[in-house]
């Protein structure tokens, strides 16, 4: 849902900028629940850019706290719901197709999110300019760092945080 949310709130109604969604989308992932995170963000400054009921951070709050409600409230409802139906159904073999169709979107959007993160990350001016080759090599290290040498995730968020902000200040 997130790339749909990008797609509207950025580029669609221009709520926000490529920049401000992808604070959203890294804080979001930062922390447990990354949905509710980014449409809350993007709810706030959505209502705060529209200066809803004349004020922006009243339009603000308000815009959050009704995006969190309808995102929030169908999930709880459709998990309340459906989790026993779908858990009595893990082992009929007639719907293993169709979970492993929905399995393949999921990872479909998962990879298109982190494209999309890529592509702002390195390139943060667009395809027009020079790419952040300080991001570029960044991602790379931690790449390796957390495939070849299997460091921790905790251990690689502090490192990679302190070579970025290293980077900012060399730069």
């Amino acid at each position: 849902m997130l790339p749909f949310v990008t797609q509207a709130a950025v580029v669609h109604y221009g709520w926000l900028t490529a920049a401000q969604m992808m604070d959203g989308l890294a804080l979001g992932e930062s922390t447990p629940g990354p949905l509710i995170m980014v449409v809350a963000f993007v709810g706030f400054l959505g209502g705060h850019s529209q200066a809803l009921f004349g004020h922006p951070v009243l339009g603000g709050v308000v815009a959050a706290c009704v995006v969190t409600w309808f995102t929030f409230l169908p999930s709880f409802v459709f998990i309340l719901a459906g989790g026993p139906l779908v858990e009595s159904t893990r082992h009929m073999p007639s719907l293993t197709g169709p979970l492993q169709g929905i399995m393949a979107a999921v990872i479909g959007m998962i990879v298109y999110l982190a494209g999309v993160f890529a592509r702002q990350t390195w390139l943060p001016g667009g395809w027009h300019m020079l790419p952040d080759l300080g991001a570029i090599a960044l991602t790379l290290l931690a790449t390796w760092l957390l495939i070849r040498k299997q460091l921790s995730v905790f251990k690689l968020l502090g490192l990679c945080t302190a070579l970025g902000l290293v980077w900012q200040l060399v730069v």
